[in-house]
């Protein structure tokens, strides 16, 4: 689907396709079981690019890396392929080297919102527990004496909600929220 009007092909020309060569080095180092990264990208485009007919894109790289990160997840889980890259070396990658940009905070921010979405599917006394004991960093004695609880009664709600938060995101294709900052 090219663009089929002049100024389609500018706005593609100037606004989208100046972004590639990132994009290609996103893809390949955020989801290194794919197994074509140039079909993710094709794909991404013709996404913008019919989105671009329904409403306005006022951010196109943060869009088109958005929507690639969608393609791809979508690809790992239609191939039943793990997102996780298990290769310790990360010398060995070969992925262009860049300092941290929109795709990386694009990224995180997607990992915090998911996140945040999984507490919040939590049950309410569990969900108030994980946000007391790990967002808000209060003790395990904090937590209990607050609530009217035992410490055990803690443990255990903490345990299940991390238990729930680590199979949401999972199900979501995000293996660690932290996966993309370790160096």
């Amino acid at each position: 689907m090219p663009p089929e009007n002049s100024e389609e092909v500018r706005w593609f020309s100037e606004e989208v396709r100046p972004h590639e060569s990132s994009l290609r080095a996103y893809l390949t180092k955020a989801f290194p079981s794919i197994r074509d990264v140039d079909d993710v990208v094709q794909e991404s485009y013709l996404r913008i690019l019919r989105a671009r007919l329904v409403h306005p894109i006022t951010s196109a790289k943060a869009f088109l890396f958005k929507v690639a990160r969608h393609v791809a997840i979508d690809g790992v889980r239609r191939d039943g392929i793990s997102p996780i890259d298990r290769t310790r070396d990360l010398a060995r990658l070969n992925v262009l080297e860049e300092g941290p940009g929109i795709a990386e905070r694009l990224n995180r921010n997607e990992k915090i919102a998911l996140l945040a979405e999984a507490i919040f599917s939590l049950p309410s006394p569990c969900q108030e527990v994980v946000i007391l004991r790990k967002l808000k960093g209060l003790s395990q004695r904090e937590v209990a004496a607050r609530l009217g609880v035992t410490e055990k009664a803690v443990e255990a709600q903490v345990w299940r909600g991390l238990k729930r938060c680590e199979k949401f995101l999972r199900k979501r294709g995000v293996g660690s929220l932290y996966d993309d900052e370790r160096k």
